[in-house]
């Protein structure tokens, strides 16, 4: 296998890999959250930041897109922008991303097929561009877990409709094991076990348990939680 910016070359053969991925990240707004009460919003949150991460690890590209910020929906969130803090979003007016010429043509830009998309709602935000962007001859990857709807029939609804337009249902963590695929490529492998560890709940546990206790490996160590306004440290104060 060749190497990319030191990374081996995956085979691809219908999988999902660095070099053939787009993710989009459409309308993650603080509105469009306030909406959603089909799954837990804060996961729907932690989510998306997995596949933010992974997808910096990678480096997959990133689209990122809002709707009416200033007139409805908000920034995007703040925990996604920094994750790109460079990255401007692609402002639309329409529910449609792929009615937007901008979006089109920056995924256009990539030179990418296969799209792993997520956003809020999935009854409008994801299930229309993904049955657009499939008519078009993309391949569409709906990470399901990081979407969200007004009600659960409406997000059940929308995924059915994406599936059967022909959209392949994954997940944040299943997107980043197939990127990576083999644990023996250690350029990308302590970055994921982080994200595991990190964002994964007890599967991250789990790694945490194996290095300290199977493997002797020393705890890991979060960065200190300093409180907003103060020049002390939390695990300071007595």
């Amino acid at each position: 296998m060749s190497e990319k910016n030191g990374r081996p070359k995956l085979s691809e053969k219908g999988l999902l890999t660095p070099d053939n991925s787009v993710v989009t990240l459409i309308d993650l707004q603080p509105q469009m959250l306030f909406g959603t009460s089909n799954f837990d919003r804060q996961t729907i949150i932690n989510n998306n930041l997995v596949l933010s991460k992974a997808a910096q690890v990678f480096d997959v590209p990133v689209i990122l897109t809002t709707v009416e910020t200033k007139g409805f929906s908000g920034n995007i969130w703040p925990q996604i922008q920094a994750v790109f803090p460079g990255q401007e979003p692609i402002e639309r007016s329409s529910m449609n991303s792929w009615d937007d010429p901008k979006f089109v043509a920056a995924i256009q830009r990539t030179g990418r097929k296969k799209i792993v998309l997520t956003g809020l709602w999935t009854e409008t935000c994801v299930a229309l561009p993904t049955v657009q962007a499939i008519h078009d001859g993309y391949e569409v990857y709906v990470a399901e877990d990081c979407c969200g709807d007004v009600t659960q029939l409406s997000h059940d609804n929308a995924m059915k409709r994406v599936v059967q337009a022909g959209a392949k249902p994954v997940t944040a963590l299943s997107v980043m094991l197939e990127w990576q695929r083999d644990w023996a490529h250690k350029g990308t492998y302590d970055a994921v076990m982080d994200i595991v560890k990190t964002h994964c709940g007890a599967y991250g546990i789990g790694v945490e348990y194996a290095y300290t206790m199977v493997h002797k490996a020393p705890p890991t160590h979060f960065p200190e939680y300093a409180v907003p306004g103060s020049q002390h440290l939390v695990s300071e104060r007595r």
